[in-house]
């Protein structure tokens, strides 16, 4: 259920991304580069709307004593916020309109994000929390699959397909957010109410700030290597739009086989095998080769095999480096909000990678330093990520728990 609950988030917030909202604000061939500027702006707009709505409900939620569960209401609005939104950005007309609106879905969804991934440590041990990360590792790319896949093969328009995204998020987020188990904490567990703004634990702890810059700069990395695809083989690469369509449905299944195997193999390998750390750094390094690749030769053949170089860097990057996130998690009264902070990480990359990709393409009229930012990126956050150490976890969270 868990998996399923998260493969319709990613569905839901990843399609637009890729295809919809391209589609919307498309420009015709001589001004193409204004439809770039115009899809990069939108995104990076609904990307801060999610970062201010993540951990301000994370904490909400921390704090909740409601017997229904701390979770389970918060998912619900996130879900239900999603859908109505969809539908409204399906109805609308230029990137003023689309992106309003546009905000209303990147606040559901980081509401129902925030919701959902305080499940991973509010019930599973840290033996099992690599497994549980592989879970929304994987179904990110399935995610991308099934949205893109439905939509290109069935020969949706964009109105359609974001009926079918609104539908989706309204019967499958609702009915896992109801059947999830999600057990009121403990009174004596439950951070003070009075408590949200001198508890802020997560952000003066060194360790967990080293991995939340890393994770940061490494998203950004991947949004420039990813969100600008559509526009890349259409205007890129010279291909047809129907063409580009498809091949960007091939982009995506190649990207998803890898992620997929990489998010499952190095979820349970971090559970048995520990190196979290590592792992993490040497999953941005694959995802820079990428970037790297169409520098060299900006070619579909080798866009294929950048595809799935990212899919096998940010499958084993976003599992394990979620999985390494639970594990620096300075109070465990405060899970929600500091792995709400842990998905605006995500959330900021994609605003600022599209509008940073957006600039490099209006910079230079072409697409090649979009993606050699995206290798420099991704190796920059490779070296955040390895300033932070994770020995010190338990003296850290006992000095925390002391102090507060």
């Amino acid at each position: 259920m868990f998996t399923l609950a998260w493969l319709a988030i990613w569905t839901v917030q990843l399609t637009p991304v890729q295809l919809l909202l391209p589609l919307q604000l498309d420009t015709s061939e001589e001004d193409w580069v204004r439809g770039v500027v115009s899809s990069g702006l939108v995104l990076g707009v609904g990307g801060l709307a999610g970062i201010v709505a993540g951990p301000l409900v994370g904490a909400v939620s921390d704090r909740s004593r409601s017997a229904r569960g701390r979770r389970r209401p918060w998912a619900l609005v996130g879900v239900w916020v999603a859908a109505v939104f969809l539908v409204l950005t399906g109805l609308v007309e230029g990137p003023w309109l689309v992106g309003a609106c546009w905000v209303g879905v990147s606040v559901g969804v980081s509401v129902a994000s925030a919701a959902f991934t305080a499940l991973i440590a509010d019930q599973l041990p840290p033996s099992q929390r690599g497994a549980a990360s592989s879970a929304v590792g994987s179904s990110q790319a399935v995610g991308i699959v099934l949205g893109v896949g439905l939509v290109v093969l069935l020969g949706l328009g964009v109105l359609a397909g974001y009926l079918l995204l609104a539908g989706v998020i309204a019967v499958v987020g609702t009915a896992t957010a109801l059947l999830l188990p999600d057990p009121p904490a403990d009174t004596a567990d439950l951070p003070s109410r009075s408590e949200f703004g001198p508890r802020l634990a997560s952000l003066r702890d060194r360790d967990f700030a080293w991995m939340l810059s890393g994770r940061l700069v490494t998203n950004i990395g991947n949004a420039l290597g990813t969100a600008l695809f559509l526009f890349f083989l259409l205007h890129g690469l010279g291909q047809p739009s129907a063409q580009a369509q498809d091949n960007l449905l091939l982009l995506i299944v190649v990207y998803t086989v890898f992620v997929v195997a990489a998010s499952v193999g190095t979820g349970i390998l971090s559970d048995r095998r520990g190196g979290r750390r590592g792992l993490t750094v040497a999953a941005t390094v694959v995802q820079a080769a990428s970037g790297v690749a169409i520098v060299l030769a900006p070619t579909f053949g080798m866009t294929l095999v950048a595809a799935a170089l990212m899919g096998v860097g940010y499958g084993a990057f976003s599992t394990v480096g979620l999985a390494f996130a639970t594990d620096l998690l300075p109070d465990e009264r405060d899970h929600a909000r500091d792995l709400g902070i842990v998905n605006v990480t995500a959330a900021l990359g994609q605003l600022i990678g599209p509008v940073a990709g957006a600039g490099l393409v209006a910079l230079v009229g072409g697409f090649w330093l979009v993606f050699l930012m995206a290798a420099v990126l991704s190796l920059v956050g490779g070296g955040l990520t390895a300033m932070a150490r994770t020995a010190s976890r338990a003296d850290t969270t006992a000095r925390t728990r002391t102090a507060a």
